[in-house]
């Protein structure tokens, strides 16, 4: 079926309707989707844990992979969108029944004499200040996987209009997607540094506003051509989401600059996330005090600044919300300095290490929940409602509390199958044990998650311009979007076979 020529003007309002005037779901619902990623991910670790079952990987393995982490995704948000207890009920079933099989048992390795040990040892790589670790991989490839789909998925109408972004007032899974985007690169952005730090390094401003402009230009020159497309093809667009000619390109690219800016005032503040929230406390005062909010909700769209003043306000809620992925990345990946210490027992700074994680994660996931119940419930708090399309406070701590508390879930699968991870005490070791506890998959577009999204975008322009959305079928709509992440999913993972990495 192709779109007649004739009716492609009222078509182009058809579908820009559909995704308009949406008042999204509840808080309670997006986590009971988002919750399923962590299940998921319990079920792949037992799997790999208990039976080795992807090592060696097979052709076999990278299906499973497949339908664990891309299928199981894909099932929440269509088929199961009005029963994701079920699904994470089902999938938690497939996890027992897996530990409960049998461990599958693999021949040990001859042991060295103690001196060949000795020798070996001193000869590998000791390991240094930061460290990737296995369920940070887990939760950005996760994230980066549900917002593939959603960017399609969003334009069927399998796809239930509560996930897609809500107008102006409310919570949808969308909402906690591109929020969680922004939140995921804060975390990505605090490696330089905290390399910084532990290299005793003060990189002047000018320095690392130039770093800065570096990363952004490619995401900026991003913005334009996806503007260019957008306005030369006549595509479909919701003009309250951004405004007329912003975009989330623009948005990443002015990220890197103002975070530079943004770093000489910690040595006021104690944390990023101290200043991301006298960020979003300020924006919220201005928007509750002056005509702002009355400005970027209903002002006329008679300048440049007007056109786009929910891109260029909201810029300022994402701000806060990169730097709190920030602050973060600062207390997840550091490697914990009893690991370093020479002579230290292996398993005794393992623990160590996992319970100070435990302790810190689970304790700044508790502050992000009580200062969002806090900016939002009537009776005890400030009674504020969330709104993404002006990134206000209530959004900001809501895309917090819920990375915060999907990280922490992440984490304890992590440690309970895969604690070895947190006793290595050499680069090579380290190595083996995170591809262990790592989804290949997963691996993949992690490591190519800016790339791969941009492919994203425009397989899903290429969709919308050969197929009528609005009018396919469930059947014909679930193998679509099988497609469409095949083949995306093949592309992460053949980039990432050929050891190749794509820097935007």
């Amino acid at each position: 079926m192709t779109i007649d020529s004739t009716t492609t003007q009222s078509y182009k309002q058809l579908k820009e309707d559909f995704v308009s005037n949406l008042s999204g779901g509840s808080v309670s619902e997006i986590a009971q989707v988002c919750a399923v990623a962590p299940v998921v991910s319990l079920v792949w670790s037992v799997l790999q844990a208990r039976q080795s079952f992807f090592k060696p990987y097979t052709p076999l393995g990278y299906a499973i992979d497949f339908l664990l982490n891309v299928g199981a995704l894909l099932l929440s948000v269509t088929l199961y969108s009005s029963a994701p207890l079920l699904l994470n009920l089902l999938l938690l079933t497939v996890a027992a029944f897996v530990y409960l099989v049998p461990a599958h048992t693999q021949k040990k390795k001859p042991q060295l004499p103690p001196n060949a040990q000795s020798k070996k040892s001193s000869s590998e790589q000791p390991l240094g200040v930061l460290s990737t670790k296995p369920f940070l991989t887990n939760y950005r490839g996760n994230m980066l996987i549900v917002t593939c789909i959603c960017i399609l998925a969003v334009d069927f109408r399998l796809f239930s209009r509560r996930f897609a972004k809500v107008e102006t007032w409310g919570t949808s899974l969308m909402d906690m997607g591109v929020g969680s985007f922004v939140f995921s690169a804060g975390i990505v952005a605090s490696r330089p540094v905290l390399k910084e730090r532990a290299e005793g390094k003060a990189v002047p401003l000018s320095t690392r506003l130039k770093t800065s402009l570096r990363h952004s230009l490619p995401l900026l020159v991003l913005g334009f051509i996806r503007l260019l497309s957008v306005k030369g093809l006549d595509y479909a667009e919701h003009v309250t989401e951004y405004g007329v000619h912003w975009n989330f390109f623009f948005t990443l690219g002015f990220l890197p600059p103002f975070v530079a800016l943004f770093q000489s005032a910690l040595k006021v503040l104690p944390s990023y996330a101290g200043l991301a929230l006298l960020l979003g406390v300020v924006y919220q005062v201005l928007l509750e005090t002056t005509s702002l909010k009355a400005y970027i909700l209903t002002g006329p769209r008679n300048d440049l600044l007007s056109m786009n003043r929910e891109g260029v306000f909201s810029f300022f809620g994402y701000l806060a919300i990169f730097l709190a992925g920030q602050d973060t990345g600062m207390l997840v990946l550091p490697r914990s300095l009893s690991r370093r210490i020479s002579g230290s027992n292996n398993k005794t700074s393992g623990t160590v290490q996992r319970r100070s994680l435990l302790l810190n994660m689970t304790g700044w996931s508790l502050v992000w929940i009580a200062l969002y119940f806090f900016a939002t419930d009537y009776k005890y708090g400030f009674g504020l409602s969330v709104s993404r399309r002006m990134a206000n406070l209530p959004y900001m701590l809501w895309v917090a509390a819920s990375n915060a508390v999907l990280l922490l879930a992440f984490y304890l699968v992590d440690a309970l199958l895969f604690p070895s991870f947190y006793s290595a005490q050499d680069v090579k070791t380290e190595k083996e044990l995170y591809d262990m506890a790592t989804s290949k998959v997963l691996r993949a577009y992690n490591r190519n998650g800016l790339a791969i999204f941009l492919l994203a975008n425009l397989f899903t322009g290429l969709v919308n311009m050969t197929v009528p959305t609005l009018d396919v079928g469930r059947v014909a709509t679930v193998g679509i979007l099988v497609a469409y992440m095949g083949a995306l999913t093949a592309v992460a993972v053949g980039l990432d076979e050929h050891n190749f990495t794509i820097k935007l």
